[in-house]
C-alpha cells in the first residue's frame, strides 16, 4: 500500500490535492501498475473528509487514463513504469531514479541480480517466532480486543523501546517521550503538525526524499544544505534561516558519511542558540562494521533540542509498518492536543507481539544474527568490487548500513551505467531522487549504489562479474 497525507493548510481544494498526490505517485512509480486504489469509503475514513473530493479526484484520474475501473472490483492503476524485459535487449529499460520505485520493484525476475538498497534477506526473518508472538499477543490480550489503544502507542512497548535505546544507542528517554508510529511518512507528518510555525526546514543534499515531501506537503519551505565528508555542512546551515534540520548523522543517506563528535557538538550548539530542533533519523544505526559504535546525537543533547527517529524495518522487516519517535520533554505537553487530530498508532496486536519479542529476548538474538550475516555480506561485496572493478571505481560509505556508494570512473552518466547493467541482467541504482537542486553526476564521475542485504555470496559475485563486463572494466 501507500501513504496519503494531506496538508493541514493549502491553497488548493481537497479534490485537487488528492488528485495531484495520486497522479504524481502513479507517474513516478511509487504507486505501481495494477495497484488497487482504496475505496472511497475507506479513504474517507482514513483522511476524515467527505466522499465528494475523493470521488472527484478519482473521476479526474479515470478520465486522464491513470486508472481504470473494473466492474464490482474497484479502480486499478495503469502505471507507465513497466518491468524491463531483460531478455529483449533492444528495449530501453526505465531508469531507477526514486526510492519509491525501488520499494515497489522488490519482486523481480529471479534471473536478475538486484542490488536493491532497501531489501533485506527474507530468509532471515524469524517467521516461526513472530507467529508465536502474534498468537501469544491474542491469547494474553483477548480482553482488550474490543477496545482502542493509546494513540501514542502501547505503554509496555514504549517502555521496552526506551530501555533498548538507552542501552544500545545512548538515547535518554522515558516511556512518556516515546511515540509509536506507523512508518516514517506518518511520523514526519506528525512532527510537521506538532512543530507548526517552524516552516523553514533544512535537509541534507542529497537526502531522503520522502521526508522532504512530507514537510512540503504540510506547507514547509525546504532548505537543501550540501554535504561534506563529515555530513551536513554546518557552515551553510549556520548561514541559513532554518528553524528545523533533518539529519542522518550515524550513517548519512545515501552517501554513508558519518558525523564526527566535534561536528555533533557544533550542531547542538547551533540548535540551542537558534532555539531550533534537530530531527535525528537513526534509520540503520544498528549496523556498523568498522570502528566503535557511535552514540546517538540525542544522547549528547542536554537542552532538549533533538527529536530522535528510529525504525524496526531495517532490523526485522519493512513489511512491519512500525517505527518510533523520542520527543524532548518540552514537546510532550503537545501530545494530548495532537490526539485530537490525525493521530493513530499501528495495530495493537502487532504492538503486543513486538513487546513480547523484546521481553523474551528475541529482538536481541535477531540483531546479533543479522549483524553477523550482513557484516559477512558487506565484507564480501567489498572484496568482489576490489577484485573485479578495482581501479575503475572508488568505494565510499562502507563503514555502516546496508548499501555501498560507488564512484564509477567512467565518462558516462549514472543513467547510462544503469541501462548497461540492466541489459546484462543486473539492477543497480543512482538514487537521483535524493537530490533537489543538482544532478548528482553533473561535472563529475557518476555515483551508483549497491545494496547487499538480500543477496548471497554467489549472487553478489555473479552480479559484480556482469557489471565488470557490462561497464567494460577489464
Amino acid at each position: 500500500m501507500f501513504d496519503i497525507l494531506l496538508p493541514e493548510q493549502s491553497e488548493f481544494p481537497l479534490y485537487q490535492q488528492l488528485y495531484l498526490q495520486l497522479r504524481e505517485g502513479i507517474r513516478n512509480g511509487a504507486i505501481p501498475d495494477g495497484q488497487r486504489l482504496p475505496s472511497v469509503r475507506s479513504l474517507q475514513l482514513q483522511l476524515n473528509i467527505s466522499k465528494t473530493p475523493i470521488e472527484t479526484a478519482y473521476q479526474m484520474l479515470t478520465a486522464e487514463g491513470y486508472v481504470i475501473s473494473k466492474p464490482r472490483s474497484g479502480l486499478y492503476v495503469l502505471n507507465p513504469y513497466k518491468e524491463y524485459p531483460y531478455s529483449q535487449q533492444h528495449q530501453q529499460p526505465p531508469s531507477m531514479t526514486t526510492m519509491s520505485v525501488i520499494h515497489y520493484h522488490a519482486h523481480t525476475n529471479p534471473n536478475v541480480i538486484d542490488f536493491n538498497p532497501t531489501r533485506l534477506d527474507q530468509a532471515a526473518f524469524p517467521v516461526r517466532i513472530w507467529n508465536k508472538m502474534l498468537k501469544e499477543a491474542l491469547d494474553h490480550h483477548l480482553c482488550e480486543i474490543g477496545m482502542y489503544g493509546d494513540p501514542q502507542g502501547e505503554y509496555a512497548l514504549r517502555r521496552v523501546v526506551s530501555e533498548y535505546l538507552r542501552n544500545s544507542r545512548g538515547v535518554n528517554s522515558t516511556p512518556d517521550q516515546i511515540v509509536i508510529g506507523a512508518g516514517t511518512a506518518y511520523s514526519i507528518g506528525l512532527l510537521s503538525r506538532m512543530l507548526k510555525g517552524m516552516n523553514h526546514v533544512a535537509v541534507e543534499e542529497p537526502g531522503y526524499s520522502l521526508v522532504r515531501d512530507q514537510f512540503q506537503l504540510n506547507g514547509c519551505e525546504i532548505l537543501p544544505i550540501s554535504l561534506g565528508d563529515k555530513g551536513i555542512s554546518l557552515d551553510r546551515l549556520e548561514q541559513s534561516h532554518a528553524e528545523l534540520v533533518y539529519v542522518t548523522p550515524s550513517h548519512q543517506f545515501p552517501t554513508g558519511s558519518i558525523m564526527p563528535y566535534p561536528e555533533r557538538e557544533r550542531l547542538l550548539e547551533w540548535a540551542n542558540a537558534k532555539n531550533a530542533y534537530i530531527i535525528e533519523d537513526d534509520y540503520d544505526g544498528e549496523f556498523r562494521y568498522q570502528g566503535k559504535p557511535i552514540a546517538s546525537l540525542q544522547g549528547l543533547d542536554d537542552n532538549g533540542r533533538v527529536i530522535y527517529v528510529g525504525t524496526f524495518s531495517k532490523v526485522l522487516t519493512p513489511a512491519l509498518r512500525m517505527n518510533y519517535l523520542v520527543l524532548p520533554q518540552a514537546l510532550q505537553h503537545q501530545l494530548t492536543q495532537m490526539q485530537q487530530e490525525v493521530f493513530f498508532a499501528p495495530s495493537r496486536v502487532e504492538q503486543w507481539a513486538m513487546t513480547a519479542f523484546f521481553e523474551q529476548g528475541h529482538w536481541f538474538r535477531h540483531i546479533r544474527k543479522v549483524r553477523n550475516l550482513y557484516k559477512k555480506r558487506h565484507h564480501r561485496l567489498i572484496e568482489l568490487i576490489e577484485t573485479h572493478l578495482g581501479k575503475f571505481v572508488e568505494i565510499t560509505g562502507q563503514n555502516a548500513g546496508l548499501h555501498l556508494q560507488l564512484l564509477v570512473k567512467k565518462e558516462a552518466t549514472s543513467e547510462e551505467l544503469i541501462q548497461e547493467a540492466a541489459k546484462a541482467g543486473v539492477k543497480v541504482y543512482d538514487l537521483r531522487k535524493t537530490w533537489i537542486k543538482q544532478r548528482q553526476d553533473a561535472g563529475q564521475y557518476p555515483r551508483i549504489y549497491l545494496g547487499f542485504a538480500s543477496l548471497n555470496a554467489s549472487e553478489m559475485e555473479t552480479g559484480i562479474r556482469l557489471l565488470q563486463k557490462a561497464w567494460n572494466m577489464n
